[in-house]
């Protein structure tokens, strides 16, 4: 019989924002693509929609995460990459500097946000993972989508 106080690890997509690293459930992720598709702007949106592009006939809603967390503008260089996320029926492009790797943590590699952040950041953030001295966010990508809905 299996122990039930055994968590299961889930396995996170690692990138980074300036020398921040943050981690979305590998489970979201449609595709990554580098940062070279023209994007289109689209009117009276807020700051950090970028606009939208066109992948494979399909119209994704650009965002950048620099701009969504308060940081300085993308500037784009050959490790730029969009990350296209997939929540239910919705698709999302996310700008981030860079992907660094595919990580697994379980409850024991992971912390509640709750017990570290203020209220505010705990719209969009799930909790941190520790890995090997290293500190990854971990972003609730529904969350952030909802903030977007209602901020439109």
């Amino acid at each position: 019989m299996a122990d039930q106080n055994i968590s299961e690890a889930k396995k996170y997509l690692v990138f980074r924002l300036e020398d921040d690293e943050f981690g979305i459930e590998i489970s979201k992720i449609s595709t990554i693509i580098e940062k070279d598709m023209d994007i289109t702007r689209v009117p009276k949106q807020p700051v950090f929609l970028k606009g939208v592009i066109n992948l494979r006939g399909e119209i994704i809603p650009v965002l950048s995460l620099r701009l969504k967390f308060g940081l300085a503008d993308n500037v784009y260089d050959e490790e730029t990459r969009i990350i296209i996320v997939k929540l239910d029926d919705l698709s999302i492009g996310l700008i981030v500097d860079s992907v660094a790797e595919v990580v697994e943590l379980d409850d024991e590699t992971t912390e509640s946000v709750s017990n570290i952040a203020g209220e505010q950041a705990l719209d969009y953030l799930k909790g941190v993972g520790k890995l090997n001295g290293r500190i990854i966010t971990l972003l609730d990508l529904e969350k952030i989508v909802i903030l977007e809905e209602d901020a439109s």
